[in-house]
């Protein structure tokens, strides 16, 4: 262990939890550099393209040859990510979009590619969903293949690790992650990227602790420094002092432990307090790809199935019988277990490339989700269509996303109705009086959640946007992302006003955001009488674990005092004590020794 030089410690996102103690392993990840833009002969436009081409054939062979060589099982349930990026190299858009700029700008290859990214990329920053924002970041990884293939610079593998460490990058993809020998890996962390990246996902599935968005671990860590990873807390320490490095390795042992055989146990049992209350614990799910992956967790069912995958990159729309089968195969793998499809949540003019709409100043309050959807209602009626002879097959109900009004409600049952009515004097098979929910996330939804519970059969709470529209809160804008508290008082109290609505009205809510897998939410959302959490499954075990160890008397008591305070930093702290007290091996605060503290840190992870 290193003593010689100067602790440091930064503070960046946790995703996936554990604690590694071992040498920092640098891996160069420096965007390919473009030295400039530059104009070619029209006589060599057609070598320039046929360059390009080359660039993506090798491209996509590096992509199978990972594919190939990945032996661990729970992995390859992941490898649809590179799937993804197979995709992205295939896409239309891109390939022609930069063939264009090369034959009618007389551009090299390039920096043609390099504009076509930078268009694709501010499309995605217009995105208000934060799984789909964070999915910009497959069209860098991508791109920067790409780029070093055109360039002949060798991409550094993370296979060259001769013995074990911890790598340390700007950013990794997932690519690198699925490469990741998993005997030399002991964790990894990164200058950049999020919760729900798919570099975060592939951590989970390695079962390795990650730490991301450090903002400049690259520019304070060296090969060779001793390194503490803390993938709950989001904590780093490089070249710790003594007394850090020995609370750790304790803390290491004892998740070594414990930790998988408890998760394991927990998975196997109903979310279901110590004084019998029971809430249904589901999954969100994307794609088909991450089903095998349900049971294993214990989820009791899909209750957020994200349909935007089968529209997004697509010049042409998916076909009913496309989406009926994606929504069979769910039907399928959660056998008596219900699925809850949202029908299409996003934008049009921002990824159905052959439609012809207007470009939106403000595209998170504009024309998307449900007002998409009645305006293109051969759109919307083609996936009711599916949806519904999916329901014939089991449990299915479906959801509809950004409801504003009671209007909105009427138009689409009318809707539903005339597409049963369809369906049945063509002699198809499909569900009778499938249930329908509706997305509560916008404040006109939440004050009128009595007149909407009249309406539909079931709630379901999208805190994520629920947060970012009832704080005015722009995600994507650092200036202001401080600002987004899932416990603020105006937060909690839109929660509780709905799940009384609902009740009142004899409906079921559940809660679908990112809150419902943060555990130390747990007994908050449990004071609500929530009826269902859905969440990442990977979350699933140890919310269980938090369930069945409280009470609903607990959680009550907690929440009658957190409904009377004003901060949400006050609010945090009441239920971070309480939860340590119960769990303290769970919630440990953040380690922070008086030695360390030469250079501190921020929660961005600034120093």
């Amino acid at each position: 262990m290193t003593e010689t030089k100067t602790p440091i410690m930064l503070k960046g996102l946790g995703v996936s939890r554990g604690i590694a103690i071992g040498r920092a392993y640098l891996v160069d990840r420096s965007r390919a550099e473009i030295v400039s833009q530059c104009f070619i002969h029209l006589a060599d436009v057609d070598l320039e393209i046929e360059r390009f081409h080359q660039a993506l054939e090798v491209s996509m062979q590096q992509l199978l040859e990972i594919q190939e060589s990945v032996q661990d099982k729970e992995l390859q349930s992941h490898l649809h990510i590179l799937d993804t990026h197979k995709m992205i190299l295939q896409d239309r858009l891109l390939i022609e979009e930069t063939e264009n700029r090369i034959r009618n700008e007389k551009l090299n290859s390039e920096w043609a590619l390099k504009q076509t990214l930078d268009k694709l990329k501010k499309i995605f920053d217009m995105i208000q969903d934060e799984y789909l924002r964070e999915r910009k970041s497959d069209i860098e990884y991508v791109g920067e293949r790409i780029l070093r293939n055109l360039i002949g610079k060798k991409q550094h593998s993370v296979t060259e690790m001769s013995e074990e460490g911890i790598i340390v990058a700007h950013d990794l993809s997932p690519a690198d992650t699925a490469q990741m020998n998993k005997q030399m890996v002991m964790a990894f962390i990164t200058d950049i990227g999020g919760k729900t990246s798919h570099t975060a996902i592939m951590a989970k599935a390695l079962g390795i602790p990650a730490v991301v968005g450090l903002e400049n671990i690259t520019r304070f860590s060296a090969t060779g420094d001793t390194l503490i990873v803390d993938g709950t807390s989001g904590l780093v320490i490089v070249n710790p002092t003594q007394d850090s490095y020995l609370h750790f390795l304790e803390r290491q042992e004892r998740y070594r432990s414990t930790e998988r055989v408890v998760l394991h146990h927990y998975s196997r049992f109903p979310g279901e307090t110590r004084d019998g209350y029971r809430v249904r614990i589901e999954a969100n799910v994307e794609r088909v790809d991450e089903l095998p992956t349900l049971n294993h967790y214990g989820a009791e069912g899909i209750g957020l199935y994200r349909t935007e995958f089968l529209y997004l990159g697509r010049r042409q729309l998916p076909s009913e019988e496309e989406q009926y089968q994606t929504y069979k195969n769910a039907v399928e793998a959660c056998g008596d277990n219900p699925v809850v499809i949202r029908t299409l949540d996003i934008g049009g003019d921002k990824f159905l490339t052959h439609l012809d709409l207007a470009e939106e100043m403000n595209p998170a309050m504009g024309l998307r989700a449900i007002r998409f959807s009645l305006k293109e209602p051969e759109i919307f009626r083609t996936q009711l269509r599916a949806i519904l002879r999916a329901g014939a097959l089991g449990t299915v109900k479906i959801l509809i996303p950004m409801i504003s009004g009671v209007e909105e409600v009427l138009r689409i049952k009318d809707i539903i109705k005339k597409t049963e009515d369809e369906l049945r004097r063509e002699g198809r098979e499909f569900k009778e009086n499938m249930e329908m929910g509706i997305m509560i996330e916008i404040p006109s939804a939440m004050s009128i959640a009595d007149l909407l519970a009249q309406e539909v059969d079931f709630f379901s709470i999208g805190t994520n946007d629920l947060i970012q529209y009832s704080l005015a809160i722009d995600r994507v804008n650092e200036q202001v992302a401080y600002l987004y508290q899932p416990l603020h008082p105006a937060v909690l109290r839109f929660i509780n006003q709905t799940v009384e609505a609902a009740h009142s009205k004899g409906i079921s809510v559940a809660l679908c955001g990112e809150m419902a897998g943060e555990p130390l939410y747990i007994p908050i959302l449990l004071g609500f009488q929530l009826d269902e959490l859905s969440m990442n499954p990977v979350s699933i075990p140890r919310v269980k674990k938090i369930i069945r160890s409280l009470s609903m008397k607990e959680c009550f008591n907690m929440l009658a005092q957190i409904m009377k305070m004003r901060h949400p930093q006050e609010i945090h702290q009441l239920v971070l004590e309480e939860m340590q007290k119960t769990f303290p091996e769970d919630f440990l605060n953040d380690y922070l020794n008086d030695n360390d503290k030469t250079r501190g840190v921020s929660d961005s992870g600034s120093v």
